[in-house]
């Protein structure tokens, strides 16, 4: 198998192909497409899982907590000011750290699990 020719973090930020680096590997905002548009890589045997779901949670909901406590000890705001607040941090941050998460996911099983992809 020759070698991927992006890496697996240029392909997690950017969202491309793990074998050509050229096409998107996302078809909406979380949806991995069926196959690379550039280079036909079939993206149907990839299984990330709830791997993403879960890291994004255990690592966002740390933040999202600490700093809910520091703003609450710090400026002691109204309880709707949180309300607002903390959905609209958390929910962006979630979905912008979910797409790199996950394909990186996708890269990886694409370097190390070539055979399971079909390939």
């Amino acid at each position: 198998m020759a070698e991927p020719a992006i890496s697996v973090l240029r392909a997690a930020l950017l969202g491309r192909c793990p074998r050509c680096g050229e096409g998107r590997i996302f078809d909406g905002v979380l949806t991995i497409r069926e196959a690379c548009p550039v280079c036909g890589l079939d993206l149907r045997a990839h299984d990330a899982g709830d791997g993403p779901a879960v890291a994004v949670t255990l690592v966002l909901g740390a933040i999202v907590v600490g700093l809910a406590f520091w703003v609450e000890f710090t400026f002691a705001p109204p309880l709707w000011v949180h309300a607002i607040l903390w959905p609209v941090v958390t929910f962006p941050a979630a979905i912008g750290l979910l797409r790199p998460i996950k394909a990186a996911l996708v890269a990886l099983q694409f370097r190390h699990r070539a055979t399971e992809m079909g390939l």
